[in-house]
């Protein structure tokens, strides 16, 4: 059974920095996608970052330059660094994987999701 669990959200100025982490388990993360979604109150969850099996990094347009995902493949966790923080980056963050190797960027596509962690970006 495929497990993900999210740590490391919190509450941070603008300007701030903040790493989050998703430890794996039933599933080596470098052998999947693996995905960072938000979702901000009253929004629908949209992606942030994924990195594919062979480690190449995918990002949304209003993350890019901010934010770098990467994973650690003998902790079998995936990391989302954020830096440069707005309070437009407050949401719920989830990480995500699916069976197939392909990177998406919806939703739909992805078959097992962690609990979220809350990031809070204050002006």
């Amino acid at each position: 059974q495929v497990q993900l669990v999210e740590s490391g959200g919190g509450l941070v100025q603008a300007g701030g920095s903040l790493r989050l982490s998703c430890a794996a388990s039933g599933r080596t993360v470098s052998g999947f996608s693996m995905g960072w979604f938000r979702q901000a109150p009253g929004k629908e969850r949209e992606f942030v970052a994924a990195i594919s099996w062979s480690a190449t990094p995918y990002y949304a347009d209003s993350v890019k330059g901010r934010f770098t995902i990467s994973r650690d493949n003998a902790k079998n966790t995936v990391y989302l660094q954020m830096n440069s923080l707005k309070p437009e980056d407050t949401a719920v963050y989830y990480c995500a994987t699916k069976n197939t190797i392909q990177v998406k960027t919806t939703t739909r596509d992805y078959d097992y999701w962690g609990q979220g962690t809350q990031v809070t970006v204050s002006s």
